[in-house]
């Protein structure tokens, strides 16, 4: 019994250190999702209309703004943001595994 709960709970430390302290480059699948949702949140972007009075050269440089802002300056800070909720995910996904394992250990006993 107490060695099947020291493996399970060995197995969830190394997924997680795994997950957290090698990077994305390593595990192919998780970067692919890190991509995934930033692509996501990045089409999610913010829309602005403009009323019949806005005059012509404002709106285009509101554009412009939003476009260099869209390019540059988001991606990066989204892929972080994105990489962080998903190794999260991935984490809890791992606890909720372990958790089973505990109880179907201790119901076993």
């Amino acid at each position: 019994m107490k060695k099947k709960l020291k493996d399970a709970l060995h197995r969830f430390k190394v997924e997680t250190f795994r997950l957290t302290h090698h990077g994305p480059e390593q595990q192919h699948d998780v970067a692919r999702e890190i991509l995934d949702h930033t692509g996501q949140a990045l089409q999610n972007a913010y829309h602005f209309h403009f009323g019949k009075d806005t005059p012509p050269h404002r709106i285009e440089m509101f554009q412009m703004i939003k476009a260099v802002a869209l390019e540059t300056l988001l991606p990066p800070v989204v892929e972080k943001l994105m990489r962080r909720i998903t190794v999260l995910e991935h984490q809890n996904a791992n606890m909720v595994k372990l958790l089973e394992e505990l109880m179907e250990s201790l119901s076993e006993d």
